[in-house]
């Protein structure tokens, strides 16, 4: 079997545009991937033209890991979210591909089922006006759905320091979060890489009264001396690790005795098999996982496929309950939380299509996504 042709499919929503992949080969089965890359959809659309040509097009689908090493070593600049994204995309597609030839889905050919089910928690459901009383009632729709954890950015734009202000609000929001939904589902904070050492310090521990389950990464992410000082200086668990790339870029982070959970995202960090490679980095080091997904359902597949083949995970992002209803749409077969979990997919390979009509009627859109504008946590491109 050989690949013949890789079609790049773009959809426009809110705040992102979600970049489909369709690998085809010369036996008729083809195979689905997703390329999303915030802010970054010209240069992932651009590399995908010259990586395919170079490497894919002719290629064994099978032939994963000498493919990816191809695509890693050959290109001379190793990592970078561009590259490895493209990797990522065209690795799992691969995937599919293989599971509809063996007529076996995904998560049995990486190593079979860990878990009877995945626990799920909600991102992006907290587009209201930032005050505690507006939190607090917009977070009933989670727990509606049936969410038994969610997670929060509380913090607006700030960056490194934020005002007294602005740390009293950020709490009292999630001090309002934490009395609307009790002490049995779990918060976790979103720090989006803003702050200093010194910051984030004072902040989680102001935070440790409400015992969120995790705070995100509280330092940029270049930063892993400051990520250390302040895991040595607060009770709540780190987590980072969803702009880490390939084993190569996580070594540093997972080596710092700093992380607790690390959330690489399979579309970004290398697909599928890389991805084990990090659950197993992060298992010797005692760490949990719990991926990363801000991306489209091509990704939530994927992510639901690699966590029931691990034996350390922790818990799995999911936006799509709160994206357009049509972003789900536009692939059929995406897992769906029920009550709060995922269970394992049955049909083979990720067990997903791509509904292309609907995806042509909601193009690429012009904008950027700026996390350090006011009200950015509303989820709407700026132009």
């Amino acid at each position: 079997m050989k690949i013949t042709e890789v079609e790049t499919h773009v959809m426009g929503a809110a705040w992102r545009n979600l970049i489909f992949i369709k690998v085809k080969t010369d036996e008729g089965l083809y195979g689905i991937g997703e390329c999303t890359l915030h802010n970054r959809e010209e240069g992932v659309i651009g590399y995908i033209q010259g990586a395919v040509r170079r490497h894919v097009i002719g290629s064994d689908p099978f032939d994963i890991e000498d493919r990816w090493l191809r695509m890693y070593r050959n290109e001379f600049w190793r990592n970078g979210p561009i590259a490895t994204t493209v990797m990522s995309g065209v690795e799992i597609a691969c995937w599919d591909i293989i599971g509809k030839a063996t007529g076996q889905p995904v998560w049995r050919l990486l190593g079979g089922r860990c878990h009877e089910k995945v626990k799920a928690y909600a991102n992006a459901w907290y587009t209201v006006e930032r005050k505690p009383e507006e939190f607090a009632k917009r977070v009933k729709v989670v727990l509606d759905k049936g969410y038994k954890a969610f997670k929060v950015d509380p913090f607006g734009p700030g960056g490194l320091e934020i005002s007294e202000k602005e740390k009293a609000l950020s709490v009292n929001l999630v001090a309002a979060l934490r009395e609307a939904v009790g002490p049995d589902v779990e918060i976790f904070v979103e720090m989006h890489g803003r702050f200093s050492a010194a910051t984030a310090m004072d902040i989680a521990k102001r935070l440790e009264p409400y015992r969120p389950g995790w705070i995100e990464e509280p330092c940029p992410p270049e930063d892993v001396p400051s990520l250390k000082r302040v895991a040595e200086h607060t009770e709540i668990p780190i987590a980072t690790g969803e702009r880490c790339f390939t084993r190569y870029g996580s070594r540093e982070v997972l080596e710092s005795n700093a992380v607790d959970i690390f959330q690489p995202d399979i579309i970004h960090a290398g697909g599928m098999l890389e991805m084990k490679k990090l659950a197993a980095l992060a298992d010797v080091r005692s760490i949990v996982m719990a991926p990363h997904n801000s991306n489209g359902p091509v990704c939530t597949a994927a992510s639901v496929h690699f966590d029931f083949c691990i034996t350390n995970l922790k818990v799995q992002e999911c936006f799509d309950d709160f994206s357009e209803t049509w972003v789900v749409d536009a692939v059929p077969g995406t897992p769906r939380p029920k009550d709060g979990y995922f269970y394992p997919p049955e049909k083979p390979g990720l067990g997903i299509e791509l509904n292309e009509e609907l995806i042509k009627e909601h193009p690429y859109r012009e904008g950027f996504f700026n996390m350090w504008e006011p009200d950015w946590h509303k989820r709407q491109f700026q132009k």
